[in-house]
């Protein structure tokens, strides 16, 4: 973390504010009224070096530290741009890095380029209807079939699923091995039987594409299984530590962003003569929300420390996410009463920041299973 206020890292900083402010800011909540960022905005993050940034620089990245991609996940969140962050998060932070480590180097060399110019945009395909957490449960099978894979099988809540071009899928190789018969593969999804389902209308988030994806007897070439058959379980929990990670990051940061906005409009706002702020409920409200964001902002940069060391596990990253995004709702809820009944209106960042929060419980393992995996290294299971 040597380098997490240096001089490099501030300017890149005021770059992706520039960036923010000037393509995004404009039209983001035309792209919250469409349920959908347009595909031109990845393209654009491309060709101004946003994605994937923390790449080598022989694959497309910038050969830069995880540093950079978590201020890019800082900004967009602190600037209350939720559904930017998430698509960004699973693109960058979650799809190209399963390629990087466990893809073999004609896969880096096919995928990587494209996922860090914006030509295609990735998705991760584990969550299937009636699984949820459960990925040992799922059902989508991909069967070896002489020289190809035949995949059938549906995933649901599949974030950036209407623009996917590339997702990593979780499929049964053998349907009775339980995890040991999970295995990984690189989905084309313009392959034949690959399908879109309808852009789900969601709570929050709603700029987000958020999809079904369907697959009918989808022949997949031996060369688009990612690592060793039977091995994707034990890859998906090595990876899982980085997207908790992705989310504490964000979580903290939003509630810093919408903390910087009440605390603005609690001084302009005036009830009984003065401003709300003279308020002793308010000044101990916005007091205990900058006490709960402080200490969940220094142990989600130790986390992000660990992982720059190699030693973050899975029980320090589910610690990260079950008590920053909790802290994310509690704050969210809290800025929101200070707005008053402007807070449940759209058009005031508290109310999109508070719907947005939500997920964030709920999405890269619930709240509850993060207990479950910090119990588990307390008494065993």
């Amino acid at each position: 973390m040597s380098d997490i206020n240096s001089s490099e890292l501030t300017q890149f900083r005021d770059m992706v504010k520039r960036f923010l402010d000037k393509e995004i800011k404009p039209y983001y909540e035309q792209w919250e009224k469409d349920g959908l960022i347009p595909r031109e905005v990845w393209h654009s993050m491309g060709a101004n070096g946003l994605l994937a940034v923390d790449l080598p620089e022989e694959y497309g990245g910038c050969g830069v530290s995880y540093l950079y991609s978590m201020a890019i996940l800082e900004e967009a969140s602190y600037a209350n741009y939720g559904s930017l962050a998430t698509g960004l998060s699973v693109h960058s932070d979650i799809a190209a890095p399963y390629v990087l480590h466990i893809g073999n180097e004609a896969q880096r060399q096919q995928w990587l380029p494209k996922l860090a110019s914006g030509e295609v945009i990735g998705a991760i395909g584990m969550t299937e209807p009636g699984t949820g957490s459960d990925l040992q449960a799922i059902r989508t099978t991909a069967i070896l079939d002489g020289d190809h894979y035949v995949l059938n099988g549906s995933k649901t809540f599949i974030t950036n699923g209407q623009h996917a071009d590339l997702v990593i899928l979780a499929a049964k190789t053998d349907p009775t091995g339980g995890a040991k018969g999970v295995s990984l593969f690189l989905v084309d999804m313009n392959l034949a039987g690959c399908a879109r389902g309808r852009n789900l209308e969601k709570m929050g988030l709603h700029a987000q594409d958020t999809s079904e994806l369907f697959f009918d007897n989808v022949k997949l070439p031996l060369d688009s299984l990612l690592g060793e058959a039977g091995k994707g379980f034990s890859y998906l929990m090595n990876e899982l530590p980085r997207e908790r990670l992705n989310l504490s990051v964000c979580a903290v940061a939003a509630a810093e962003g919408l903390l910087a906005e009440t605390v603005a409009y609690t001084q302009e706002r005036k009830a009984f003569g003065n401003p709300i702020s003279k308020l002793q409920n308010t000044r101990f409200t916005l007091a205990t929300c900058h006490t709960d964001i402080a200490i969940n902002r220094a142990f989600v940069d130790q986390c992000v420390r660990q992982y720059m060391e190699g030693k973050l596990d899975a029980t320090q990253a589910a610690v990260a996410k079950l008590a920053s995004t909790d802290m994310q709702g509690r704050v969210a809820d809290a800025c929101l009463q200070m707005f008053g009944g402007y807070g449940y209106m759209l058009e005031y960042p508290a109310a999109r920041a508070y719907v947005d929060a939500r997920i964030q419980r709920i999405y890269g393992g619930t709240n509850e299973i993060m207990k479950e995996v910090i119990a588990r290294s307390l008494v065993g299971r």
